[in-house]
């Protein structure tokens, strides 16, 4: 008992020595821009006449012989505080920006915050505009920037643009038909499908948790102008997300019992149920052509929102072989990481090292000073990649990296996972072997083991194992490694399967098992046992009925085999020698994402008996033979 408490109190001191010294950086920093920097605010007039609400931080030393560039972020979540007497905390990516001397720049978009105009979630892009009344992110920034190379005194005639999930999205679409003063942008964690793999769908699968609570504000209506936002929504009566979404029932019931058809955004959701020209016009990446400034795409290997994003960002601009530098950048980072703390660890996870401060010092202050400033090329590698599991930074010259070979790691009858085939002896007409579970939408898998009622990010490096023992998950397990297996590139899942029912989810997990006398090194619980821990390194979610068209989903016919595969996105993790490489396969993961009723049906528009239980076989042998294919670096 008395070496329980004796530990206890020492965790409370160094918790709060860390949260003291953390916020006197904060009231350091905070001083720091007072005493340095001037605030302004302004209307920034648009083509069609709309104003957008500026409010623009300018280094008190600025003159006509000391000039600096601007950096600018637009953003729908506030440019807050406003008043010209009141001040952000921090300004810019990071205080090195601050402290070098940068015009620092916040917009409230189209339609948010103090800004006029209507609202749009990722205006579709207008390539051929007629007029000033065609107007949409690209030219709304082109717009600003022309007003604040004009207007600003002591600007060196060069921008710089960045943001992190929407306004990454708003910092992508800087590059699209770009201001000839801009010289450099970063789209971080960049929002760029809503329905393929960003925030709001994965692979067509309905994201319920983060949508639902994101949305009850972000789509809340905004008849004029304000300086305050609506809240999210709070009155879940429960800390239990299982309970409140299951009790909530279908997806119509959102709508009957809480938005009642006055959230613009949630009811353009259900009302697009495929991948249709709602859903393709608004992602930029098939207008990512003859980008003009540096960019640097960055991203988080445990980004529970957009991971799709900036993968996918970058390589829309690889593919069409710009002129100009185009960078990625991924790290062992949550949502937008990189851009606070110091990225040390990860619940239960260490990285041996603060990545997130290596990085907005050796990465991303250099960048925008070489070509914003002049300063000398830092010499950044194509791709600056940091490799979990061996917790070290890789350089290589292209993503993924040529040393990689595609190789297949098979499921197999007895749970076991290889990267060689079931070998079966079969009879003529005989079906493959398999494995089969039932997924009950009454019962569906949790996402977490935990009791909470918001997403958060916890469940993106939790341990696994208390899906494992589930009935309605499969599990398949590689022997002890005997040497070490990196991969570096695309993750994608080919499955041989069949179903009771019309309509079924797949979620595929691909885990790093640690070997039982793993040394309990926990950065957060001292207690924590890690010998055995499964670590997940890429989890996915596909709904079948997209299995071969997102436009025109079809349903599954009973008791047929029918392939379905899907992108996993990319990964770059070593699977230590000892370690043990595993895949669960399950039907639900929830409430993080909405459950399948199993029956081929709008699901938007399902009602409670639409919902049945169903038998799901997965294929393991002959030309049916389920596996996840990773790129093994050689």
């Amino acid at each position: 008992m008395k070496k329980t408490l004796l530990h206890f109190i020492f965790c409370l001191a160094i918790f709060t020595s860390a949260s003291t010294f953390a916020q006197t950086k904060i009231n350091q920093d905070s001083l720091y821009i007072r005493e340095h920097y001037d605030k302004i605010e302004r209307m920034i007039p648009m083509r069609d006449g709309v104003k957008l609400f500026t409010s623009i931080y300018i280094p008190k030393d600025i003159s006509a012989a000391k000039t600096y560039p601007i950096m600018l972020n637009r953003t729908p979540y506030s440019v807050a505080p406003y008043g010209e007497t009141v001040f952000k905390p921090l300004i810019g990516p990071s205080m090195f920006f601050a402290k070098e001397g940068y015009i620092v720049v916040y917009q409230d978009v189209r339609g948010k915050y103090m800004s006029e105009g209507d609202f749009e979630a990722y205006r579709p892009f207008i390539p051929n505009k007629k007029g000033n009344k065609d107007i949409d992110e690209s030219s709304d920034t082109y717009d600003t920037i022309e007003w604040l190379i004009k207007n600003l005194e002591g600007n060196n005639g060069k921008v710089g643009t960045w943001g992190i999930s929407a306004p990454g999205y708003y910092t992508t679409m800087t590059n699209v038909e770009a201001h000839p003063a801009l010289k450099a942008s970063s789209p971080q964690a960049p929002v760029t499908d809503w329905f393929m793999g960003d925030d709001r769908h994965h692979n067509g699968a309905f994201f319920l948790m983060g949508t639902f609570a994101f949305l009850s504000s972000y789509g809340a209506p905004r008849p004029v102008p304000t300086p305050t936002g609506t809240p999210q929504f709070s009155a879940y009566g429960t800390p239990d997300s299982y309970e409140f979404y299951k009790n909530l029932g279908p997806l119509k019931n959102v709508n009957e019992k809480i938005f009642h058809g006055e959230n613009r955004i949630w009811n353009q959701m259900m009302e697009n149920e495929t991948y249709n020209d709602f859903w393709k016009a608004r992602t930029p990446v098939p207008h990512l052509k003859n980008i003009k400034p540096a960019v640097m795409v960055v991203g988080g290997w445990f980004d529970q929102e957009d991971l799709y994003g900036p993968l996918k960002t970058y390589q829309g601009i690889e593919n069409n072989k710009p002129k100009s530098p185009n960078l990625l950048v991924m790290g062992p980072w949550i949502h937008g990481g990189w851009a606070r703390g110091l990225g040390e660890y990860l619940g239960n996870i260490r990285f041996g090292s603060q990545t997130s401060l290596f990085y907005q010092r050796d990465i991303e202050f250099p960048f925008f000073n070489h070509y914003l400033k002049g300063t000398a090329d830092p010499a950044l590698p194509k791709a600056m990649i940091f490799e979990t599991g061996a917790n070290e930074w890789r350089q290589y010259d292209q993503w993924p990296p040529k040393n990689t070979v595609e190789k297949k790691l098979y499921m197999h009858p007895d749970g076991t996972l290889s990267f060689s085939p079931t070998m079966t002896t079969m009879q003529v007409g005989a079906k493959p072997d398999f494995k089969e579970y039932t997924s009950d939408p009454a019962k569906p898998v949790p996402y977490t083991s935990e009791i909470r009622i918001i997403r958060g990010s916890d469940f993106m490096y939790e341990d696994q194992r208390f899906a494992a023992t589930r009935p309605d998950v499969l599990v398949f397990q590689s022997e002890i490694l005997k040497e070490d297996v990196t991969i570096s590139g695309n993750v994608f899942a080919d499955l041989f399967v069949s179903t009771t029912g019309t309509d079924a989810d797949f979620v595929v997990k691909l885990i790093d098992v640690y070997p039982g006398d793993a040394p309990n090194d926990s950065p957060i619980n001292k207690n924590m046992k890690m010998g055995g821990f499964q670590l997940l390194i890429r989890g996915e979610v596909m709904r079948s009925k997209f299995r071969k068209s997102f436009s025109k989903p079809e349903a599954m016919v009973p008791g047929k085999i029918e392939n379905v595969k899907f992108d996993m996105q990319d990964a770059a993790h070593r699977f230590k020698r000892g370690h043990k490489i595993m895949i669960q396969v399950q039907s639900s993961w929830f409430p993080l994402v909405d459950r399948n009723p199993q029956k081929f049906v709008n699901i938007y528009k399902a009602s409670e008996s639409d919902f049945q239980a169903a038998q799901h076989r997965v294929y393991l042998s002959g030309n049916s033979s389920s596996y996840v294919g990773v790129r093994v670096v050689e």
